[in-house]
């Protein structure tokens, strides 16, 4: 079933929308932070998009800056100079109003067609990566993809046979299949930004049900657990030698993966491939530990950490960035069990910022996590 997308209607919420949080913020408020537009609006998806939005503009900025031609920014040290610069200045985001509605009217429209249309939203977002670095740009953006991300997250970090754009979003479509019903609906999705301001799905797209293209079958992208590929097309036809398989291991559910690459090596150490932290594990071993204050923490975690601490997980464990550090423990304090923490934390940083897992640095860290649900 086709839906007739109301393109008016989205264009006039969203600018409805960022007035609406603009005028409750900068009310009392001159700027606005980095830290303060990830806790911007109840919807995360929002608040990501704003902040993809500034690093992308930062980046046209960066790119004129490169096109002089009275100096080498090729050249190592300015490279590095650079490289210091920008780590340095994304932790002092500082944005004016003026600036900043029309970014959230924009980071709010992609919110929403993400929410409905997440195969065309995710394949469009591919065609903005530089030719031959889709992998790169995905690992790179990650990060912003709150909502059915799925469909992506099983594409990155694979390596072995190069791919072209077609077969990655071939791919996305066929994950869209295999995922079904696991995928969240537009209704629940846009529950947190009609949080803040309604939001007429019907009006938007006539019906719910519509919204969700169906892939084609033109093109299918088989992919083994050893990393080795065959692509079939009415075009074309490639073939890999992969293994075989028993009839128990092969499964029309299972999403389609492009093939493994090993992570890149992080300062703060990398876990183990597809390995995170166990939460029965921790568990089993904290609980023969005796060491002071094990008895739990009543407050907010934030407040438990010494300052000699603060500084070792900031730079150890957080590429250096302590407004992370202190999102990562907000977001501890707000789930309610240990098992739930630990899965926020596989989630959102082992992996994304390469955690060594059986680092010091992170037993520790995982102590002060595992205290706030001592009982």
């Amino acid at each position: 079933m086709t839906a007739q997308i109301n393109g008016n209607y989205l264009e006039n919420y969203a600018r409805s929308y960022a007035e609406l949080v603009c005028d409750q913020f900068f009310s009392t408020r001159q700027f606005i932070t980095g830290q303060e537009i990830i806790q911007l609006t109840p919807s995360a998806q929002v608040n990501f998009f704003i902040i993809k939005r500034l690093f992308e503009l930062w980046q046209e900025e960066l790119g004129k800056l490169k096109s002089s031609p009275y100096f080498d920014y090729r050249d190592i040290a300015v490279h590095e100079a650079l490289t210091q610069f920008m780590n340095v200045l994304s932790r002092r985001i500082k944005v004016e109003r003026r600036y900043f509605e029309g970014t959230v009217q924009e980071a709010v429209q992609e919110a929403i067609q993400l929410a409905t249309n997440p195969v065309h939203f995710y394949q469009a977002e591919l065609e903005k990566a530089p030719a031959g670095k889709i992998n790169e740009y995905l690992k790179e953006n990650k990060k912003y993809f709150k909502w059915n991300e799925k469909l992506v997250t099983s594409l990155i970090d694979k390596a072995g046979i190069i791919q072209d754009l077609a077969s990655y979003q071939q791919a996305i479509a066929s994950n869209f299949q295999s995922l079904g019903g696991s995928l969240d609906s537009p209704k629940e999705l846009l529950a947190t930004v009609s949080a803040t301001l309604f939001f007429d799905l019907d009006l938007y797209i006539g019906k719910e049900d519509a919204a969700l293209p169906e892939s084609e079958d033109e093109e299918v992208i088989f992919v083994s657990s050893e990393s080795e590929v065959v692509i079939e097309s009415n075009d074309d036809y490639y073939e890999a030698p992969a293994p075989e398989f028993d009839e128990q291991e092969e499964s029309d559910e299972e999403p389609v993966e492009m093939p493994q690459v090993e992570r890149p090596v992080s300062t703060a150490g990398s876990a183990p491939s597809g390995k995170g932290l166990d939460a029965a594990h921790l568990k089993a071993v904290f609980a023969t530990e005796t060491y002071k204050g094990m008895k739990g923490i009543l407050g907010e975690l934030a407040d438990s950490l010494a300052l000699n601490q603060r500084f070792m997980f900031t730079k150890e464990l957080f590429d250096g960035n302590a407004d992370l550090l202190r999102l990562a423990l907000k977001s501890v304090d707000e789930v309610s069990t240990f098992e739930e923490a630990v899965e926020l934390i596989n989630a959102r940083f082992v992996f994304e910022l390469g955690w060594d897992i059986e680092s010091e640095v992170v037993h520790e860290f995982m102590q002060q996590v595992y205290r706030k649900f001592v009982r």
